[in-house]
């Protein structure tokens, strides 16, 4: 029993001892951590590729083993000058999010190592923005279609990628900004745009103002002929009706509706300190005058008016 639990304790030791030696990159165990990606190399040639964690077998002192990196890696390109397609220079620059995906490819692609395949990722990152930037203007890579562009960028930087077994996550433009002369020039072009914009804008409102004056004034014509044909209309109506009054009224009693008018025409035209020169039988001041003597005197209501008397022989 102690001979058993004594082998099973140097068993253990030994398996630790080898996994402890692989993980240092010696021993026959190939031990491949999290994160990690390793080939094993014999006499040059790839006999062996460990993309997952675990352990596996080598030859010791014969073959080599290469280890990369298995996440993704942040690399910040060189910035760049860069013409627009409106004929501005713009000062780009971006950064590339990216890993190695098949580590072979990678080796073959780039025996000088990661420094090697920096170089070259930011040669063609760099080479893919001056190319899709080139193709629009300035106001589309600052504010419309910078989205685009990004996605656009990566995808072709992925594609020109992908036989070296390098896979592209994202591709982002970190910093965008124009050189002093170009500054001043996109300034004025701003200033020009804005004061023919602010021009067409007046000339709209202009001519929509002259419209709706237009059309006020006409709907104010309108609605005061309208109103002055009513009140013709209404003032005929009232005049006939005030005839129709007057006649009522003088057909009633002639000679006092001739005495009212007459009192009428006097405060109408006999004011403070007026002089009229007239003769006394004027009919003007016919009620005003005196009656005759030789008149009658009217009888008193009610009362029957005597015969006259007969004349003496």
């Amino acid at each position: 029993m102690r001979r058993l639990l004594l082998i099973l304790l140097v068993t253990l030791a030994t398996l630790a001892a080898l996994v402890w030696a692989g993980s240092l990159g010696i021993g026959p165990v190939l031990y491949t951590p999290e994160g990690r990606q390793k080939v094993v190399l014999l006499f040059g040639n790839p006999v062996n590729v460990q993309v997952e964690p675990g352990l596996s077998w080598r030859v010791p002192l014969l073959d080599n083993v290469l280890s990369f990196d298995a996440r993704y890696l942040y690399l910040n390109t060189a910035p760049s000058k860069i013409q627009t397609r409106d004929q501005e220079r713009l000062l780009v620059d971006s950064y590339v999010i990216w890993r190695i995906e098949d580590p072979l490819r990678f080796f073959a692609s780039f025996p000088g190592g990661m420094k090697q395949a920096e170089s070259r990722i930011d040669e063609v990152v760099r080479a893919d923005v001056r190319d899709v930037i080139g193709r629009r203007t300035i106001p589309e890579v600052l504010t419309d279609a910078r989205i685009e562009i990004m996605s656009q960028i990566s995808k072709e930087v992925s594609e020109e990628l992908a036989g070296n077994g390098i896979a592209i996550r994202d591709v982002r433009i970190n910093r965008t900004e124009l050189p002093a002369a170009t500054t001043q020039n996109v300034y004025a072009r701003m200033r020009t745009e804005r004061e023919r914009l602010a021009r067409k804008y007046r000339a709209e409102g202009d001519e929509q103002g002259r419209t709706i004056r237009a059309a006020a004034d006409r709907e104010a014509l309108v609605t005061v002929a309208d109103a002055r044909k009513d009140a013709e209309v209404l003032r005929g109506e009232g005049d006939a009706r005030a005839a129709g009054i007057y006649a009522d009224a003088y057909n009633e009693d002639v000679e006092f509706y001739s005495f009212v008018r007459s009192l009428e025409a006097y405060r109408k035209t006999i004011g403070k300190g007026t002089t009229m020169v007239l003769p006394p039988s004027s009919e003007f001041f016919r009620v005003m005058q005196a009656p005759s003597a030789e008149a009658p005197a009217p009888a008193p209501v009610g009362v029957a008016p005597s015969a006259p008397p007969d004349p003496q022989p």
